[in-house]
């Protein structure tokens, strides 16, 4: 299978339960097509879509469903594919390719500490199993290290092409420049906090982002707008999604808000969550989201 070009806006689903708490594969469809028809380049699975509170019989199906959507509307489609051991991760990076997946995203286990060296071993065992694109996930702003700069160059010094970054630890645009550097400029990287981060990151060489669904329009308007040198726009936006992104500090507030805002916006009938989960959304909270989700409609639509 050839290695395609990752870019642009490739939102986070949200995985969908119904009443009784299980997956809701015809909510879930109706939210792909729903995040599709917001003009972005892909779908993506991640930390959001709740993949580590999934049995792996639904895992499986979210990832199928994902894929299908995404051939049938030609469109990218990333399965986000880490596990405790390599053996399972293998698996997972192997399956999503059979499905037909574009790329597969992966963080390290978060249940063992690994020096640099293991962390790479790991990497590259994932890599040589499969021909897709990986793209390699810090996700220590939820779960495990932040990945060194000098192990990221070294995956890039081996991968070339075939290896992607999802910096997420701070301070992310001077990591961002950091990696930069130390590829000659060749590591390319997507933006993954939200699409808060992508005004700067823009400036810095993120080749796209990959945010919640939940406003992906919103992050949608700000690459245009950064692609046609339209910076003001790109601002406008990004002031309001900055304080959106502002009132979710962990991963289990990032679920339960932007299931929140889709179901705001008729994309979810219910924003049920899979517990356990550290975090509640009060009716304050709730209503800030609200208030926010309507300027940033305002500051991307304008009167349209």
């Amino acid at each position: 299978m050839e290695t395609l070009r990752l870019s642009g806006v490739l939102p986070v689903i949200q995985t969908p339960f119904d009443g009784e708490g299980l997956l809701d594969g015809d909510a879930l469809e109706r939210e792909l097509h729903w995040i599709l028809d917001q003009g972005v380049s892909g779908l993506t699975t991640g930390m959001v879509s709740e993949l580590l509170r999934l049995t792996e019989a639904e895992r499986e199906t979210l990832g199928a469903l994902v894929i299908s959507v995404a051939r049938e509307r030609g469109v990218l489609a990333v399965l986000s594919c880490g596990a405790e051991s390599t053996a399972q991760t293998i698996r997972y990076v192997r399956r999503a390719a059979d499905l037909g997946a574009h790329g597969a995203m992966v963080i390290p286990p978060t249940t063992v500490a690994l020096d640099d060296d293991a962390t790479f071993e790991y990497f590259m065992d994932i890599a040589r199993a499969t021909p897709l694109a990986l793209v390699v996930q810090d996700a220590s702003g939820y779960v495990g290290r932040p990945l060194s700069i000098s192990l990221q160059a070294r995956l890039h010094e081996e991968l070339g092409d075939q290896v992607y970054f999802k910096p997420e630890a701070p301070p992310l645009g001077q990591r961002l420049t950091q990696l930069r550097e130390a590829t000659g400029g060749a590591a390319r990287a997507f933006e993954g906090t939200g699409g808060v981060n992508l005004v700067d990151g823009y400036h810095r060489g993120v080749v796209g982002s990959m945010p919640g669904a939940e406003v992906c329009w919103a992050v949608e308007a700000m690459w245009r707008a950064l692609s046609t040198g339209d910076e003001s726009r790109a601002y406008r936006i990004n002031a309001y999604l900055a304080l959106l992104i502002n009132l979710q500090t962990s991963l289990d507030s990032y679920v339960a808000v932007e299931k929140h805002l889709l179901w705001r916006q008729g994309v979810l009938e219910k924003t049920v969550v899979r517990g356990p989960s550290g975090y509640r959304l009060d009716d304050g909270t709730r209503d800030e989201v609200d208030r926010l989700l309507e300027l940033l409609q305002h500051a991307t639509y304008g009167d349209e």
